[in-house]
Order: C-alpha cells, then sequence, then structure tokens
C-alpha cells in the first residue's frame, strides 16, 4: 500500500474530471461496493484526505469520493477514526427517511489507503449554492433543515449543498454529524418558528420505528448512544411540529458560510 502522503502528492496537482464508461443506474451500487478503484486527484480545500477516483467493474464506470479513514484528522469532540464511518451513515439514514438527499455511499476495507467511505461523485455547476439556490428550491431545503436537526450536522455550509446536473439538490460531506450533544451548525435558519410538514413527519415517523425497533446497517456506524441521540431529535420534531430557532446555547453557523 502506498503512503497517503506520497499519493496526495502525486495527485496534487491533476486536473479536470476524466471521463467514464456508460453506467446503468441499477447497477451503481453494486459498481460502488465492490468495483475496482483508481485514484485520479485530490479533491482542493479538503482538511482531510479527500480524493477522486475512477470506480468499475463489467457494468461500466463511475466517479466517487473517497475518504480514507487513514487521512483523518483528529478532533476534539469527535472519536478518532469516525468520519468516514458518519459519512456512510448520513446517506444511510436518508435513505431511511425516503428523501435521497446524499449520493449514494458504501464503507469498504479494500481501498487503496484501507478503510473508508466510498460516495458517488455529483457532477454539478460549483457557482450554485444554498444562497444562489434558495429562494427557487425553499421546499428542498425544508427538507434538508430537518434532515440536518436529525443527524446532528455541525458543518452546513452552503457550498455542501449541490445541484446535480439532473437537477436534484444534493448534500455532501457529513462526516462531522452524529453527535449525541447538540451542536447543530448550519446555513439554513430560515425556517425557525415554521410548521414542518406533514409528509415530512410522516418519514420521521417512520424512521423513529425503524431505529426504535432496531436496524443492523446503523448499528456498525454509529454508537447506542448515538442512535439513541438520532432517535430523541426526531422524536423532538414530531413533538414540535416546527422547525427550530436558534438559541444563545452554541454557535449556530458554520465558518466559512459558503
Amino acid at each position: 500500500m502506498p503512503s497517503l502522503e506520497l499519493t496526495v502528492a502525486l495527485l496534487s496537482d491533476q486536473a479536470g474530471l476524466p471521463e467514464v464508461a456508460p453506467i446503468d443506474d441499477t447497477a451503481i451500487d453494486g459498481v460502488l461496493a465492490a468495483g475496482a478503484v483508481e485514484l485520479l486527484g485530490r479533491m482542493p480545500w479538503s482538511s482531510n484526505a479527500t480524493f477522486i477516483a475512477r470506480v468499475g467493474d463489467g457494468d461500466g464506470q463511475v466517479l466517487a469520493i473517497y475518504k480514507p479513514q487513514r487521512g483523518e484528522r483528529p478532533l476534539w469532540d469527535f472519536p478518532e477514526g469516525t468520519l468516514c464511518l458518519r459519512e456512510v451513515a448520513a446517506a444511510e439514514i436518508s435513505e431511511r427517511l425516503g428523501w435521497d438527499l446524499v449520493p449514494r455511499t458504501v464503507l469498504r476495507d479494500d481501498l487503496p489507503h484501507g478503510l473508508g467511505s466510498l460516495q458517488r461523485f455529483v457532477d454539478h455547476d460549483p457557482e450554485d449554492h444554498y444562497f444562489t439556490m434558495l429562494e427557487a428550491h425553499a421546499d428542498e431545503f425544508r427538507r434538508f433543515a430537518v434532515f440536518d436537526i436529525v443527524v446532528n450536522n455541525t458543518d452546513r455550509k452552503g457550498g455542501h449543498l449541490l445541484r446535480a446536473a439532473t437537477g436534484e439538490i444534493i448534500g455532501i460531506d457529513h462526516g462531522v454529524c452524529f453527535h449525541p450533544q447538540w451542536k447543530l451548525r448550519t446555513v439554513i435558519w430560515e425556517f425557525g418558528g415554521d410548521e414542518i410538514a406533514e409528509p415530512l413527519l410522516a418519514d420521521l415517523e417512520r424512521l423513529v420505528d425503524t431505529l426504535t425497533a432496531g436496524d443492523p446497517i446503523i448499528e456498525t456506524l454509529l454508537s447506542p448512544i448515538e442512535i439513541a441521540a438520532v432517535r430523541g431529535r426526531a422524536e423532538h420534531l414530531l413533538e414540535a411540529r416546527r422547525y427550530p430557532l436558534p438559541g444563545d446555547d452554541h454557535r449556530h453557523y458554520p465558518w466559512p458560510l459558503v
């Protein structure tokens, strides 16, 4: 296995996105889970080691973002080596809610630098972000506001919300979510005090039921206290039925905002 430092040095000057062989949407999960991985470059402006990779097999190829556990910088308030697990957990919670807010993400231990998350790359316009899209996509962001509360997102910057080439609004960078202590830091506060739509509440009820019954996949990614906190935050929203307002107990906005 090559050193992480050497790989970063070799790939840091690469530019542009490569072409990939077309793939059917139904094959993407299998390719991400088992396809051969080729590192192509390092993603700029990432605080942790983050690579773009080509993942492929006989069914085709897909671009993906690889975040190795070995490349995570220690944080004082999150257990070391857990950020890649949280990336996967966010995608799984989005799936349990039926919202498809997070690109398909898997955890693999056979990657070039060992255990890490592998997430499908989203083709998007980098000029778009939360503040440029809010007026036209308010309903999508209401859903994201609920999602970020449930997963306790401590770093929802405007640039972590993308408009995919297909038109969907997608969220990325969920490595610092799921802390059991309330730490929500987000740019999405426009809906504070508003009622949460009934369909979103129904989805939250389903998530609570799933976590209460036990979810074997989530239980491999998060600790029991973290799972209990997810359920507790969802139950609180179901009781309040409104988006919260920022309080004075901690810093509520990330920095930078985008």
